[in-house]
């Protein structure tokens, strides 16, 4: 081989090593502008040791983590709000992909609640895939900026569509909306790894798509626990009120059934189209649960179905909301079904069994800690209907306060 080849060959061998080398940083580069890779290097004194082990393990995960700049320029500076609530505000954005999602603000300064929320949100949504389950794509983690960030949902959350007469669906769909909920909550208790209890089960957090199809969304007070632990021990209260169950208010032992309560009672708003009580006309308005109850214990269901404005060819799908919603809302947990068996008594595929007053602690006024005796025929005859958690015969059920202050007022007008 010559002088002139070698170097040639030389010449050729370099050429060809700076051009895969600048190839592969051309698409490391592009590869960062992606939607789907996000680079941040958080200060290392910002992050507590919990959180930092927290990222690090979610970086495994499916997640997306995003910068504040393309969150930034996805939301064109977040100009377009979307809504805002107790944890965050939420924007509508758009990925240079075409990709619409929903940026939801947890704030600018680091705090420990929205630490928690973060965490809980990412922590349980971010591992789970579910149709009825709203999905997190991803999230941002910085000093400025926490972030999450959802699947854009077209037609947004269900109270639009129950309180406001301008919005409104047929009952048909309702029916639909109420089997899809109770699917996306079951899954969380019965089909996740760890069971995943909601704690804010209520018409806002019911968010729909284009088609109307429901997702359960805001996992901000979502707590992870074993499916072998048969309740769990909090401190300070979870959820809405109106929504939230008694236990939830109280230091007591707290189950998955506190979803299975507030599920109920988003089943009255759904068969009533209506707030299940309007605060400001407390003292003239009877709580709806209460009055559908005194309704069907009288036999008078067809009565309440005419008020409700219900037509005749959705009466039986009613009927069986009602009946549900009175199982879902049984003052003692232990009464309440599993969320799985709630889908089918939905579907019509499961009968309903008779149903006990679930408002009978408000009659008997029944409101003290200790605890209450259950009796074998009151178990037995509850057993068949799917309650995960059933109780002995020698049991002790702690009978909590009640939920709200006004269920105080309106138990003296049941007769």
């Amino acid at each position: 081989m010559s002088t002139t080849d070698a170097v040639t060959i030389e010449v050729v061998l370099i050429i060809v090593v700076v051009a895969v080398k600048v190839a592969i940083v051309v698409c490391v580069c592009r590869k960062r502008n992606q939607i789907n890779v996000a680079s941040v290097s958080p200060n290392s004194q910002f992050i507590t040791l919990t959180m930092d082990k927290f990222l690090n393990d979610m970086e495994r995960e499916k997640p997306i983590r995003f910068t504040g700049q393309q969150l930034r320029i996805a939301t064109d500076n977040y100009s377009n709000l979307l809504g805002s609530g107790g944890f965050g505000t939420v924007y509508k954005g758009i990925f240079s992909n075409g990709t619409i999602v929903a940026v939801k603000v947890l704030r600018g300064n680091s705090d420990k609640k929205i630490d928690e929320q973060f965490m809980a949100e990412v922590g349980t949504i971010g591992r789970i895939h579910h149709f009825n389950l709203v999905r997190l794509y991803g999230f941002c983690f910085e000093r400025n900026l926490i972030a999450l960030v959802y699947e854009y949902m077209e037609n947004g959350s269900l109270d639009r569509y129950l309180f406001h007469e301008k919005k409104t669906l047929g009952y048909e769909k309702l029916h639909e909306i109420a089997i899809g909920t109770a699917r996306g909550i079951a899954y969380l208790h019965e089909e996740c790894q760890q069971r995943i209890i909601h704690y804010d089960i209520k018409p806002g957090n019911i968010l729909l798509d284009k088609n109307f199809y429901p997702k359960v969304a805001d996992f901000g007070l979502a707590k992870l626990c074993n499916k072998d632990n048969t309740h769990i021990t909090m401190t300070g209260g979870r959820g809405t009120p109106g929504y939230a169950a008694p236990e939830l208010w109280m230091p007591f032992p707290i189950t998955h059934k506190c979803d299975v309560y507030s599920f109920g009672m988003l089943l009255f708003e759904i068969i009533g189209r209506r707030r299940n009580l309007e605060i400001e006309n407390s003292e003239s308005q009877e709580w709806f649960p209460i009055w559908v109850w005194k309704k069907f214990d009288g036999g008078l269901l067809e009565e309440a179905m005419i008020v409700c404005g219900i037509e005749e060819k959705n009466r039986e799908i009613a009927e069986r909301m009602v009946k549900v919603a009175l199982w879902c809302v049984q003052y003692r947990q232990e009464l309440r079904p599993i969320m799985s068996v709630v889908v089918k008594m939905l579907e019509g595929s499961l009968e309903i069994p008779k149903i006990f007053n679930p408002f009978q602690h408000l009659i008997d006024g029944n409101f003290a800690t200790h605890g209450v005796q259950v009796s074998h025929t009151y178990t037995t005859s509850v057993s068949s209907y799917g309650s995960s958690v059933m109780m002995s015969d020698s049991s002790i059920v702690c009978a909590t306060p009640i939920m709200k202050k006004y269920e105080i007022e309106l138990a003296t007008s049941i007769g």
